[in-house]
């Protein structure tokens, strides 16, 4: 079983939340899992973690389509934090639409983070792949 030393998990959506962490409870051993409901919170909590001198999260479990702050205002403001290691950031939605494709591929290129796109529902298998540390 892989070992994760900080999952974040960002969406507003309870079932979707519940189901990301049931299937990381099967495939990864992390004893820190916060989750957030919307990048706001997330972003603060993320900037309040490196303030204190704690890792950022190794990977992160991200909606884009969120009240207050969405995923890509979270991201726009995630990748100008200096954190000492890549983090990995999963985006995972139910978006079909292309423009956020194409927001992902610009994002992709303004990062040294490993940024995927993942479409809902993601399966155990799937958590498994993109769990692995970046």
């Amino acid at each position: 079983m892989n070992k994760i030393e900080s999952i974040c998990i960002i969406d507003d959506d309870p079932i979707t939340v519940f189901g990301i962490q049931k299937m990381l409870s099967l495939v990864v051993q992390c004893d820190d899992i916060t989750v957030y409901r919307n990048g706001k919170l997330a972003i603060d909590g993320i900037k309040r973690r490196i303030e204190e001198n704690k890792q950022a999260p190794q990977v992160i479990f991200l909606d884009i389509n969120m009240p207050i702050m969405d995923g890509w205002q979270f991201l726009d403001e995630f990748i100008t934090l200096s954190t000492k290691e890549k983090v990995r950031v999963n985006i995972i939605t139910s978006s079909i639409d292309k423009i956020d494709l194409q927001k992902w591929e610009c994002f992709k290129q303004k990062t040294d983070h490993t940024i995927t796109f993942n479409n809902k529902p993601i399966r155990k298998e799937h958590v498994a792949e993109i769990t692995k540390v970046a």
